[in-house]
């Protein structure tokens, strides 16, 4: 992925993290995706019922950014914050500030921005590479591991007040078609 394809707009990355976890790219930033809606030239298969489900789609989306943001709002952080810690905790070793932008698809700046807020509010710190003293990791500290924890119940109770309608058949369902949009594989990836 170019740099070209990466947003450097950390509010960007957290409206979309916010939306769904999906990052946000460049050259998503204010152009609505066209494929599915109807009466889109050019875009094969456009219908009525293509358009419908593009749009429930969308306010699903907004619907679990107002739940996810409502859970998080008590532990004093925000959804990009939130994906951000995750994805420091998911690597092996303190990842650089280039791992995590990598990851999160993002420029190092967006990452930088959202390390400076974390690092104030005392979550992670910067340390410098034990081989290489001219890169710095971040690492967790224990509040940055306490609010982990704190997340996990957010998340789960968010889970739950979006997945409350539905039950364990129509959970199961819904996870294995969220799967093939979310993880199309080569033929259906960007």
């Amino acid at each position: 992925m170019s740099t070209t394809d990466r947003t450097s707009d950390p509010d960007a990355l957290a409206r979309a993290d916010d939306a769904g976890g999906v990052p946000a790219r460049a050259d998503d930033a204010g152009a609505p995706d066209r494929a599915g809606v109807p009466g889109t030239p050019g875009v094969p298969g456009a219908s009525d019922a293509d358009g419908l489900l593009a749009e429930q789609l969308l306010r699903l989306t907004r619907r679990l950014h107002r739940i996810q943001k409502r859970h998080l709002e008590p532990v004093g952080i925000t959804p990009a914050q939130s994906r951000l810690l995750r994805t420091v905790a998911a690597f092996g070793e303190p990842p650089r500030m280039a791992d995590l932008a990598a990851r999160l698809e993002v420029v190092p700046r967006a990452v930088t921005s959202l390390v400076d807020g974390l690092e104030t509010a005392g979550r992670v710190r910067r340390a410098p590479d034990p081989d290489n003293r001219r890169v710095i990791r971040i690492e967790l500290t224990d509040a940055g591991r306490a609010t982990l924890r704190e997340l996990r119940s957010a998340r789960r109770a968010a889970a739950e007040d979006i997945l409350a309608p539905l039950t364990a058949e129509q959970r199961e369902v819904l996870g294995g078609l969220l799967t093939a949009l979310v993880d199309p594989g080569p033929e259906g990836g960007c």
